[in-house]
């Protein structure tokens, strides 16, 4: 298929599911072109998902699941100057933290000698499988980024002081514990069957508590989120996904502007 200007495509990967989206900057609905299940053989199922797209030489930016990725923030060595001093104290946070080697991951992060910043590190195994199958069905691989960040670097400009950033997705909470206009913390919560806007302040209490940090004034939330939520405490960024979309489908749109 032809592609007309503003046209891309966009590629959500969860831990079991694949969905292949086409979006436009200059207006139209985004379109769900194809879906694909997997347990195992993930290139396999990339490979079935784009041998009927159509769609050789379109960009394609490819958003992986926070559970698939880790997340967390570093604090700069005292006097670092140079790119390596943050990247080794990035992989001795990670493994600190994870308790695992850091070198089948790749890791990324808005890297500053000043102050922490937040890193993200991604299975390399995955990341070749994808950039392969993509390059094998002609695609230009533009981007490959976590939801969490895709979304807070779509929307970061438009926190208020004194928020905190958070994504709903498939029945996760993910927050971006905010201090001083930077994210100090990542936390991830499975959100309980029916929670309204009481556990939702709950919380954000405790977590604020164990965090050493103020209660949020204010939750900015992207995601498909309960009425409840909705209030006080709570706001929507953004818009909601189509209804009926699969959770690997709204994987996919998240932080898309078009």
């Amino acid at each position: 298929m032809r592609r007309r200007f503003g046209q891309a495509l966009r590629l959500g990967v969860s831990h079991d599911a694949l969905a292949l989206v086409q979006t436009s900057r200059w207006g139209g609905e985004a379109v769900l072109l194809a879906e694909r299940p997997y347990a195992a053989a993930l290139p396999d199922a990339l490979a079935a998902l784009l041998d009927g797209a159509g769609r050789a030489g379109w960009p394609l930016t490819i958003v992986l699941a926070d559970d698939l990725v880790r997340l967390w923030q570093v604090t700069p060595p005292a006097d670092s100057t140079r790119l390596a001093d943050l990247e080794a104290a990035a992989a001795l946070r990670f493994q600190q933290l994870y308790g695992e080697p850091a070198a089948p991951w790749q890791f990324s992060a808005g890297w500053d000698a000043a102050r922490p910043f937040l890193a993200a590190a991604m299975p390399r195994a995955l990341l070749g499988a994808l950039e392969q199958g993509a390059s094998a069905h002609k695609l230009k691989a533009v981007e490959i980024v976590p939801q969490f960040l895709g979304l807070f670097n779509r929307w970061r400009g438009a926190l208020r002081p004194g928020a905190w950033f958070g994504v709903l997705h498939d029945g996760v909470l993910t927050l971006g514990a905010c201090d001083r206009g930077a994210i100090a913390a990542v936390r991830a919560a499975r959100v309980p069957e029916g929670a309204g806007a009481a556990w939702l302040a709950e919380h954000l209490d405790r977590e604020a508590l164990r965090l050493n940090l103020p209660a949020p004034a204010k939750l900015q939330l992207c995601g498909d989120l309960p009425p409840a939520w909705i209030g006080a405490r709570a706001s929507m960024l953004g818009a909601e996904a189509p209804r009926g979309w699969s959770a690997a489908a709204q994987l996919a749109v998240s932080g898309s502007a078009a």
